[in-house]
């Protein structure tokens, strides 16, 4: 049984404290060993759980202090007095102590020198418990670390699956956009990856060492949605008991990815529209202006534009926004990137599942193609993942049979579904545009036809000598205002 000692001698007057005694036999030189095993002596203290006196023992024994280097010497004792320092039941050490006479210790003695193993022992066991205290903080500083290293190294480009041009182009806007703090707008349907896409913009940005802070606005009711995103003081409003930070606060110097921003109500866009503008809210119930650094990115499935034409989006808010779009492509639009994303899914998911599963038909890769996934990635993931469930040997056996258009059971890949398709997405284009021009004055529509016919010609160029402003006879900053207010992409003409 392995233990430390503490050693402590000439003890006949036990009125005095009793750590000028350890000062006084740690000054003392290491004296050999004397062959006595104090092991057997802490044993037997233990297992009888009383005081252990004994007399006559030779003046030469070595006892070890409690860091176990650094010897302390029970030297010149005639009779000793080891005392178990116990605490809640538990023998934590050894408390030796020496005289240099022959006499034995007295029951008073005894009483004395147990009370001080006492508190002696609660101290040792209070500084074991605070040594284990840290080591555990150390371990879960050092495992948080590596979550969230892990969580950076997964949320790269490794994690956009695909090669198509389509893709391609968004990743190089990507690239394009990540260093600079512009605001970025993510548009497209469901399920496209909106967040991964995100997330790549802030790991390429300077803010990468900061926090990233999401928030999906379609997910939380709209009376709970401003106190969510700005913050609330005690006694806001009912239930407030508390004041909280609001995720522009917790995003300050870094990211803030508000996912489904077509679904803010109109009493909170004026708000987001100020911090945009000025950088500086007040809390829910605060007069008290706070100033933040952020860079937004904001994402939406909605066609905005038709929202400030139906008074239900406010259109500085969304000139605020569209400064840098990116159109995420719909899955349909990129179908030879299925092959990798099945490959990778079902990877992953079998993993996950602990299965093995080594290949995947060419058949259903066909099928997979097929399919214009109405859901996109996330319904080709949740399909696979179906599949994997069902695989009972090493290749994957999809349901293919499931895989139907929406309302009818006509098989995948049926010519006049997929022409009705076609139909309504250029019917759905015609409205979108009859609406937009409906918006717009005739002053400002032939301003912006004006603009894009320049544009093409300097294919995208702003500003320089060749540019558009140059042309124009106007500031290359006006002209960026005016563009960005008429809700014009001028990297869409380069």
């Amino acid at each position: 049984m392995g233990h430390a000692t503490v050693a402590l001698t000439d003890l006949g007057r036990l009125t005095r404290t009793m750590f000028p005694a350890v000062s006084e036999m740690a000054d003392q030189q290491p004296f050999p060993e004397s062959g006595i095993d104090h092991d057997d002596s802490f044993k037997n203290v233990v297992r009888i759980r009383r005081s252990f006196v004994s007399k006559s023992l030779p003046e030469q024994v070595a006892v070890l202090a409690p860091c176990d280097s650094i010897p302390l010497i029970h030297g010149g004792s005639k009779t000793v007095c080891d005392i178990p320092l116990a605490d809640l039941g538990r023998a934590l050490e050894l408390l030796a102590n020496g005289r240099r006479v022959e006499r034995m210790y007295n029951a008073g003695e005894i009483e004395f020198l147990s009370q001080v193993a006492g508190q002696i022992a609660i101290a040792i066991d209070k500084a074991a418990a605070f040594d284990e205290t840290s080591e555990q903080r150390n371990k879960l500083a050092q495992g948080k670390l590596y979550i969230e290293e892990e969580i950076r190294s997964e949320m790269g480009f490794e994690q956009i699956i695909g090669s198509s041009p389509t893709l391609k182009h968004v990743l190089q806007l990507v690239k394009t956009v990540a260093p600079i703090d512009s605001t970025v707008l993510l548009l497209g349907e469901t399920g496209t990856g909106k967040e991964l896409i995100a997330r790549a913009i802030h790991e390429r940005s300077r803010r990468k060492d900061r926090t990233f802070v999401k928030l999906n606005c379609a997910a939380i009711p709209s009376g709970l949605l401003e106190s969510e995103l700005f913050g609330h003081e005690k006694g806001a409003f009912t239930g407030a008991i508390n004041p909280r930070i609001g995720r522009m606060e917790l995003a300050d110097r870094g990211t803030l990815f508000l996912d489904e921003v077509g679904d803010i109500p109109a009493e909170i866009q004026p708000k987001l529209l100020r911090v945009l503008q000025e950088r500086e809210f007040e809390r829910l119930g605060s007069t008290h202006t706070r100033r933040v650094n952020i860079r937004l990115v904001a994402a939406t499935n909605r066609d905005l534009e038709r929202m400030i034409a139906n008074r239900e989006f406010r259109s500085d808010l969304f000139y605020r926004l569209n400064v840098f779009p990116i159109r995420i492509p719909p899955l349909r639009e990129r179908k030879e990137d299925i092959p990798l994303l099945a490959k990778y899914f079902v990877k992953k998911i079998s993993s996950q599942m602990q299965k093995k599963i080594d290949s995947v038909p060419m058949s259903v890769i066909k099928e997979l193609m097929a399919w214009d996934w109405p859901g996109n990635i996330r319904e080709l993931e949740n399909f696979l993942e179906r599949a994997v469930i069902l695989t009972r040997g090493k290749t994957l056996e999809a349901p293919i049979s499931e895989l139907r258009k929406q309302g009818t059971d006509e098989p995948v890949g049926s010519t006049a579904q997929s022409e009705h398709g076609e139909i309504a997405r250029v019917v759905k284009e015609t409205i979108h545009s009859l609406n937009r021009k409906n918006a717009l004055s005739e002053h400002t529509r032939r301003q912006r036809e004006e603009i894009i016919r320049l544009l093409t010609e300097c294919k995208g160029r702003v500003g320089g000598a060749n540019g558009v402003a140059a042309r124009m006879g106007i500031k290359r900053t006006t002209l960026i205002s005016r563009i960005n207010r008429l809700g014009i992409n001028s990297y869409e003409y380069a």
